[in-house]
């Protein structure tokens, strides 16, 4: 009997070798396959995430056109054209009258003394500002520019 217990001992040792040796080979088979599948998954992921933001920059881009389109369409038109030259530009008609609107918080009041000009002077300007358009002011530092000396080019 002892002959079959001999056996039946070393069974459970041989199964427990056996299974050892399978999980062993099974888990190196396992890292080879993730060290052979890992860079390619991760390639390909980190290309969906780009085509994913290059999809919305073309969504922006061809949204960007459409507004431009639309723009574009809007300075064909002669009375937008007309519209914004009379606002940006401060442009009348010929024989109107134009007027500009001064905000009362920021005019500088300015008594007026007995013997001095009044209101034919004109009308009371912006803290800052000038009673001229924008253009001519530009315009009169160009000038005033030009007319300064140049220096040497030696320092």
């Amino acid at each position: 009997m002892r002959a079959t217990g001999a056996t039946a001992e070393a069974r459970p040792v041989r199964l427990a070798r056996l299974l050892s040796v399978r999980a062993m080979v099974l888990g190196v088979v396992g890292l080879v396959a993730f060290t052979l599948l890992f860079p390619s998954v991760r390639a390909y992921l980190g290309q969906q995430a780009e085509l994913d933001a290059l999809e919305q920059d073309l969504v922006a881009a061809q949204q960007r056109q459409e507004d431009l389109r639309a723009e574009l369409d809007r300075w064909e038109d002669p009375a937008y054209v007309e519209a914004q030259a009379r606002s940006r530009l401060s442009y009348v008609m010929p024989g109107e009258t134009p007027y500009r609107v001064i905000d009362p918080e920021v005019v500088v009041e300015t008594p007026v003394v007995e013997g001095t000009a009044s209101a034919e002077t004109g009308p009371a300007l912006p803290v800052g500002g000038s009673g001229t358009p924008w253009y001519a002011t530009i315009w009169d530092s160009v000038e005033v520019a030009g007319e300064l000396p140049v220096p040497d080019g030696e320092g």
